[in-house]
C-alpha cells in the first residue's frame, strides 16, 4: 500500500467531534497522519471517534479543550509535543453559529460568536505556532464559510466572525513564511451535517438552486482539502482562501 501524503506528520484539529471536524480527523488519519483533535462538549462523540480509528491502527489522541482558555492551549500544545510528537499541521475548525437575525442579536450573543470563532483561532494558533516557528516548519489550515466571503442570508455575527478568519489567513501567511509556515483556509457552501443542520429548508432549497452542482457538500469534501493544503502536494499554495462550495 502507498504511504498517504501526510505519513510522518502530526496534526492538531481544534473541534474534532463534529461533523466536519470528525471528518478531517478521519481524512488527515487515513493519509498516515498522527492526529490529536480537541473537542468542548461532545464527549462520547470524541472517545467514540478515537476508538473507531484506534481500532483500525490510526494513532488518534482526543483532548478536551476550551479554545478560549489560554493557559490551557498552551499547555496542551506542550504536552502533545512532549507525549505524541510536534505539531507539523494545525486545522483551526472549532466553531459556533447562531441562526437569528440581527435584531435579536444580543451583546452576549455578539460576543460568544466572535469570541469562539475569532479569538479561540488566535490563541490556539499562537500555542501551537512557537514549536513550527522552532522548527521551520509547518502549515495551518483555518475552516472559513461561504457565510463571511458572499452576500447570503446568515446570520451577521456568524458572517462577521467568518470574515475575520480570511484576514487573520492573509496576514498571519504574510508574518509566518519567512519560517517555512503556510497558512491557508478552506470556504465551506452549505454541508450536510455540522451549521448546515440548522439551515431553514427555504435557504436550503434556495443555496441548491444557484448552486451548480444543485446540492449540499458532505463534510468528506472539505477533509479532502483540508488534507490536500496540510501536505507538501500544495507546497506553492499560500495566504489562499479556497471554495469548497459546488460552485456559487
Amino acid at each position: 500500500m502507498p504511504a498517504g501524503m501526510l505519513e510522518g506528520r502530526t496534526a492538531f484539529v481544534t473541534g474534532g467531534s463534529g461533523a466536519v471536524g470528525g471528518a478531517i480527523v478521519r481524512v488527515l488519519a487515513r493519509e498516515g497522519c498522527t492526529v490529536a483533535f480537541s473537542y468542548r462538549t461532545r464527549r462520547d462523540e470524541a472517545v467514540e471517534l478515537e476508538r473507531q480509528l484506534a481500532a483500525g491502527g490510526a494513532p488518534v489522541r482526543a483532548f478536551p479543550l476550551d479554545v478560549l482558555d489560554a493557559a490551557a492551549c498552551g499547555e496542551l500544545a506542550e504536552r502533545i509535543e512532549r507525549d505524541l510528537a510536534p505539531v507539523d499541521v494545525l486545522v483551526n475548525n472549532a466553531g459556533i453559529a447562531q441562526v437569528m437575525p440581527f435584531a435579536l442579536i444580543e451583546e452576549d450573543d455578539w460576543d460568544t460568536v466572535m469570541d469562539v470563532n475569532v479569538k479561540g483561532t488566535f490563541l490556539v494558533t499562537k500555542a501551537f505556532l512557537r514549536g513550527m516557528i522552532r522548527r521551520q516548519a509547518g502549515s495551518v489550515v483555518n475552516l472559513g464559510s461561504l457565510a463571511g466571503m458572499r452576500v447570503l442570508e446568515v446570520p451577521v455575527h456568524y458572517a462577521t466572525a467568518k470574515a475575520a478568519l480570511a484576514g487573520f489567513t492573509l496576514s498571519l501567511a504574510r508574518e509566518v513564511a519567512r519560517y517555512g509556515i503556510r497558512v491557508n483556509a478552506v470556504v465551506p457552501g452549505l454541508l450536510e451535517g455540522g451549521v448546515g443542520a440548522n439551515i431553514p429548508a427555504k435557504q436550503k432549497e434556495e443555496y441548491c438552486r444557484y448552486c451548480t452542482l444543485s446540492r449540499p457538500g458532505r463534510p468528506e469534501e472539505v477533509a479532502e482539502l483540508v488534507a490536500f493544503l496540510a501536505s507538501d502536494r500544495s507546497s506553492y499554495i499560500n495566504a489562499q482562501a479556497v471554495f469548497v462550495d459546488g460552485g456559487i
